[in-house]
C-alpha cells in the first residue's frame, strides 16, 4: 500500500472550504495549533481510494500569495514551502463558481508555484441562479488542472474529486509549462540568481524569495546573498506585486472570455440582495436583528421546558425510589447525594445547551451571522473594535474558550487585545444552567399574550448586560492600551443558503456531549468531594453538635422530629464544606448571599456550571429519605436563612444573576487569555476587574431590590 498523501485545502475565505473538509473527512478529523503559532490547524483522514489514504489540512483562508493577517502568514509559508512541519504533496484549492474571476488570482499564482494542484469547483447552484454558465473542459484546459465541480452539502462529485486527487498522485497529470506571468518583465536576471542559488525553483516561487526573504527561516548568509542580488538588480518588490497582478488579471480577463458566459449586469438583483436591503437596513436591520435575539432567548425556555421538566421528575423520581429500596448508610447516601446530585445537575440542561447551539449554527449557516457583524461594525467601533471582533464576541455565547483563539484573525494588535478582554463578560453556555434554575426560582412562569415570557426576557436581559458591559470595559480599556496600527474592516458577505440540517443536528449532538464529558466530568468530580467535605468535619466539632440535639431530642420526645432536623443542619455547618463557607460568609453576606452560595462561588470557579451540582449536593445531604423525591428547584425554594426569611428571594436571586453575568468564573479562560497573550499580566488584570465589577454590581442590584 502506498505511503498516506498529505493533501493542503485552500482556497478564498468563504469558498466552501469548510464543506468540503468535512465530506472528505467525515468524523475522521482534529483541531490543533500550527507548529509555533496559535492558529488553528483542522486536520483529518480520507480515504481516497481503496488503496489510496490521505491526511488533508485545512490551511488558512487567504485571497493571494500576499498575505496580510497572521492567518494568511500560515497558509503562505506552507505553499511556499517555508514550513518545515507541514509538507502537503497535492494542493486542493476551492473555487467559487459563482465569483471564479476573483478566484482565479489565487489560483493562477498556485499553478505558477509548479505543485500539482486539484480545483475543486464550488457554489455551482448559485452560479446557475446568477445565469454564469462555466466551460469545464475548457476551463480545464487553459488552467493546465483538473477542475472538478462539487457540491459537499448533497455530496456530488466527491467521487470524481478523489478520482481526480488519485490521477494527479500517479502523476497522470503534469504541471503546465507555461507561467500565468511573464516572468521576463520582473528583473529576469534577479530570478536566475535566486535559482542558481536554489535549483528547482519555479520563476514564480523565485520571485516571492526576493519579495518576502525577510520572512522566512533562513540563514544569516542566504538573507544577505538575496539581499544583494535585489540591490544588485534594482529589484523592487512594490513595483513586481503591483505588475503582476495587473498580467494575472489579463490573463484571468482573457480565461473568463473563453470559458465563461455570465448574465447581463442590468439584470434584476438576487433574491440574495434584495433581502440584504431589508436584513441591513439602517433602520429595519437593527429592529430585525433584536427580534431574532428574543426569538432565540425565547425558545430556549418555549422549546426546552418539557425536556427539562421531564428529565428533572425523573432524577427525583429515581432519588426516591433508590432510597426506597436501600438500606441507610454511606454507599446509598454517596450515590444518592453524591453521583446522582451531580448527575442530574450536568442531565437537566442537555436541551437548553442542545436548542442555543442549533440556533446560532442555524444562523451561520444561513449566512445572517455575518450580516451582524456587518451592522455591529458602527457600534465596535465606538467602543475601539471593529467588526471582526463581533464573530469572537459572539462565539463567546457558546464559550469563551474557543472565542478568544478565534480573536487570532484581528490583525490590529490593539482591537485582538481589547477583544480578548471583553469577550469573557458575553454569557457563554456554562452560564446558563445558572441563569435557568435561578430565574425559575424568582421569576414566575406566565405566558403573557400567550407567547411572552417574563422568564425568556428576563434571560434576554442577562444576554444584553454582558454585551453592554463588554462594550463598556473595551471602550475603557481602549484609553490604556495604545497602538498606531490603523484598522480596516473588509467583510464578505456570503449568499443566503438553506440551513444543513443534518450539519445543525451534528453540532447540537456534538456540543451536548462536550458538555456531558467535558463539563460533566468536572462537576461530577467536584459533587462527589463536596459530598466527602459536606459529610465530615473535625470530630470533635461534629460529636459536640450530634450529642446537642441527641439530648434535646431525648429531652423533648414532643419535638423529637424538629431536633433531628436540626442536627442535620447543624452537622452540615460544622463539617469541612461549611467551615469553609462560614468563613467568606462576611465578605458576601453584603451581596445577600449565605454559607452555602458561598460554597457554590469557590467550586464554580473550576467551571461556572458547577455552581448547580453544588447546590444539588448541598442540598441533598443530610436530607430525609421521605424527601428525596423532591427536586433541586424544591429544595432550593424552601430554604430559609436563621431568621426565617427565603434564601432565594429577588433581591439575592437578581444580584447572584448579576454575579454570574460579570465575574471571571472559568479557570480555563484565564489559561487561554495567558497562552494568546503569552503573559500572566492581562489575565490577571481580567480576574482583578471582573472580580470586582461583579461585586460592586451585584451589591448595587441586592441593595436596590432588598
Amino acid at each position: 500500500m502506498p505511503s498516506p498523501l498529505h493533501i493542503a485545502l485552500v482556497g478564498n475565505p468563504n469558498s466552501g472550504k469548510s464543506s468540503i473538509f468535512n465530506s472528505l473527512t467525515g468524523l475522521n478529523q482534529k483541531i490543533g495549533n500550527f507548529p509555533g503559532v496559535t492558529v488553528d490547524k483542522k486536520t483529518g483522514i480520507s480515504n481516497i481510494s481503496e488503496s489510496l489514504k490521505a491526511y488533508i489540512i485545512d490551511l488558512p483562508g487567504a485571497y493571494s500569495l500576499y498575505p496580510k493577517r497572521h492567518d494568511e502568514w500560515v497558509s503562505y509559508k506552507v505553499l511556499i514551502n517555508q514550513d518545515k512541519d507541514v509538507m502537503a504533496d497535492i494542493f486542493l484549492l476551492i473555487a467559487d463558481a459563482s465569483n471564479l474571476k476573483r478566484n482565479l488570482l489565487f489560483c493562477s499564482q498556485l499553478i505558477d508555484l509548479k505543485k500539482p494542484v486539484v480545483v475543486a469547483l464550488t457554489m455551482m447552484d448559485l452560479a446557475n441562479k446568477k445565469n454564469i454558465q462555466i466551460d469545464i473542459a475548457g476551463l480545464e484546459r487553459e488552467l493546465g488542472v483538473p477542475v472538478i465541480p462539487v457540491n459537499p452539502r448533497k455530496n456530488k462529485g466527491i467521487k470524481e474529486l478523489k478520482k481526480a486527487i488519485e490521477q494527479t498522485a500517479e502523476n497522470l497529470y503534469k504541471t503546465p509549462a507555461r507561467d500565468f506571468i511573464d516572468s521576463n518583465a520582473f528583473a529576469p536576471e534577479a530570478i536566475k540568481e535566486i535559482q542558481n542559488r536554489f535549483p528547482g525553483f519555479s520563476d514564480y516561487r523565485a520571485i516571492h524569495y526576493l519579495i518576502n526573504h525577510e520572512n522566512f527561516d533562513l540563514d544569516e548568509v542566504t538573507q544577505d546573498v538575496i539581499e544583494n542580488i535585489e540591490i544588485r538588480n534594482k529589484f523592487n518588490p512594490t513595483k513586481t506585486q503591483a505588475e503582476e497582478i495587473m498580467q494575472r488579471y489579463g490573463r484571468i480577463k482573457h480565461i473568463m472570455k473563453q470559458t465563461v458566459v455570465e448574465a447581463d449586469p442590468l439584470q434584476k438583483a438576487l433574491f440574495t440582495e434584495k433581502l440584504d436591503n431589508i436584513l441591513l437596513h439602517r433602520t429595519w436591520g437593527y429592529l430585525i436583528l433584536i427580534t431574532v435575539l428574543f426569538l432565540l432567548f425565547q425558545s430556549i425556555f418555549w422549546v426546552a421546558q418539557y425536556p427539562m421538566d421531564a428529565i428533572e421528575w425523573s432524577f427525583a423520581k429515581l432519588g426516591g425510589f433508590l432510597s426506597s429500596i436501600l438500606s441507610q448508610g454511606w454507599f446509598s447516601d454517596v450515590l444518592i447525594n453524591g453521583v446522582l446530585a451531580g448527575l442530574s445537575g450536568i442531565m437537566i440542561f442537555i436541551p437548553q445547551i442542545m436548542i442555543l447551539f442549533g440556533l446560532i449554527t442555524l444562523l451561520e449557516d444561513t449566512g445572517y451571522m455575518a450580516r451582524i457583524s456587518f451592522l455591529t461594525d458602527k457600534v465596535m467601533r465606538k467602543a475601539g473594535l471593529n467588526g471582526k471582533s463581533v464573530m469572537p464576541m459572539i462565539s463567546g455565547f457558546a464559550c469563551a474558550v474557543p472565542a478568544i483563539m478565534s480573536a487570532r484573525n484581528i490583525e490590529n494588535k490593539k482591537e485582538r487585545l481589547l477583544t480578548i478582554m471583553c469577550t469573557p463578560l458575553m454569557s457563554c453556555s456554562a452560564r446558563l444552567p445558572v441563569y435557568t434554575i435561578l430565574i425559575a426560582l424568582i421569576i414566575p412562569s406566565h405566558l403573557y399574550f400567550g407567547f411572552l415570557s417574563v422568564q425568556g426576557l428576563v434571560m434576554m436581559a442577562l444576554y444584553l448586560l454582558g454585551t453592554v458591559m463588554a462594550l463598556v470595559t473595551a471602550y475603557i480599556f481602549k484609553w490604556f492600551i495604545k497602538s498606531i496600527e490603523r484598522s480596516y474592516f473588509i467583510l464578505e458577505l456570503p449568499v443566503y443558503r438553506g440551513p444543513r440540517w443534518k450539519n445543525i443536528f451534528y453540532t447540537m449532538v456534538e456540543k451536548a456531549k462536550v458538555f456531558v464529558f467535558n463539563a460533566g466530568k468536572i462537576i461530577m468530580v467536584i459533587s462527589l468531594l463536596l459530598w466527602v467535605l459536606s459529610s465530615y468535619g473535625p470530630k470533635d466539632r461534629m460529636s459536640e453538635a450530634s450529642k446537642k440535639y441527641e439530648t434535646l431530642a431525648a429531652a423533648n420526645p414532643s419535638q423529637a422530629d424538629q431536633y433531628k432536623k436540626e442536627r442535620k443542619t447543624a452537622l452540615l455547618e460544622n463539617s469541612y464544606a461549611g467551615i469553609l463557607g462560614k468563613s467568606i460568609q462576611p465578605a458576601i453576606e453584603p451581596l445577600g448571599y449565605d454559607w452555602k452560595i458561598g460554597i457554590a462561588l469557590i467550586t464554580s470557579f473550576a467551571a461556572r456550571e458547577v455552581f448547580v451540582g453544588t447546590m444539588a449536593t448541598l442540598y441533598s445531604v443530610g436530607e430525609d429519605k421521605d424527601k428525596d423525591n423532591t427536586t433541586l428547584r424544591q429544595k432550593m425554594q424552601a430554604a430559609v436563612r436563621p431568621d426565617g426569611t427565603k434564601v432565594y428571594d429577588l433581591a439575592t436571586g437578581l444580584s447572584l444573576l448579576v454575579f454570574y453575568v460579570l465575574a471571571m468564573q472559568c479557570m480555563s479562560t484565564l489559561a487561554v487569555v495567558k497562552r494568546e497573550t503569552r503573559s500572566w499580566k492581562w489575565p490577571i488584570i481580567q480576574l482583578v476587574y471582573m472580580t470586582g465589577l461583579a461585586y460592586v454590581m451585584s451589591w448595587i442590584v441586592y441593595t436596590i431590590f432588598k
